[in-house]
């Protein structure tokens, strides 16, 4: 198992002073971002998805071995909650492509008013490059089914871990060969940070889970505070210290 840990988005004013130096103009951030983390999750393109060239200039900001993950377009998730996925899937596809090699899991982060539509997913999950990776987020309680979960395994889409107040709010699935974990919320102080008995717990869920030579993707997504730096700074050296298999920011894999 690799472990490829960072947060959801990078641009958040109150990361100056906190991983930003106060006097970085913003146009470094991302620069100065994969020195610290070894992948990033682009939530902004869930609201507006960038153009090809913004993808392209993004790899190009990123050195070797950088890991974009990309979260689709609610046009395609909850404008068509999943209907008609050809032409949504292609757009974001083509546009994506501009990050080459950087490019990592795409995350579908379904609606929480979306009941289960396994016909849908399916239809859906074929669409996409069978090169690239899926992850699927659904947040009704009636996509927990043997029907659901053998179509992410048909397709190697891989179940999204979603943790919210510091437990599970999805089935602990492994339907692919590789993971994706996404924390929301955590219980303690202050809100919304993660402890360290959480994260280390959550590290014994993966570890326990995912055999040798699986990757696993998790992203902290609890923005307020600067709580996500912390807990993914947190996280890393955890799994450092329990000898867990962590992926290298590029600088230090050189």
């Amino acid at each position: 198992m690799t472990l490829f840990a960072g947060t959801s988005g990078w641009q958040y004013r109150d990361w100056r002073g906190v991983l930003y130096p106060a006097g970085l103009p913003v146009r470094l951030w991302l620069e100065e971002y994969t020195a610290h983390f070894a992948t990033v999750d682009i939530n902004s393109a869930f609201y507006r998805l960038p153009s090809r060239e913004t993808f392209v200039s993004w790899r190009e900001r990123t050195p070797p071995g950088f890991v974009v993950a990309v979260e689709a377009s609610r046009y395609l998730t909850h404008v068509r909650r999943l209907r008609d996925p050809e032409e949504p899937v292609e757009r974001l596809m083509s546009r994506a492509a501009g990050l080459g090699d950087r490019l990592g899991p795409v995350l579908l982060q379904l609606p929480p008013t979306l009941r289960a539509a396994p016909a849908l997913l399916h239809a859906c999950l074929r669409r996409f490059p069978e090169s690239v990776r899926i992850a699927v987020e659904p947040r009704h309680p009636s996509w927990w089914t043997p029907q659901v979960r053998a179509v992410l395994e048909s397709r190697g889409a891989a179940l999204c871990w979603a943790d919210v107040l510091s437990r599970p709010a999805t089935p602990l699935w492994r339907t692919a060969d590789w993971g994706y974990v996404r924390f929301h919320q955590g219980r303690a102080r202050p809100r919304p940070l993660y402890g360290r008995q959480s994260l280390r717990t959550w590290l014994d869920r993966i570890a326990t889970t995912r055999p040798a030579g699986e990757d696993v993707h998790a992203y902290f997504d609890n923005d307020p505070n600067a709580a996500e730096v912390a807990n993914a700074k947190a996280f890393t050296d955890l799994a450092h210290t329990a000898h867990l298999p962590v992926a290298p920011t590029p600088a230090e894999a050189r």
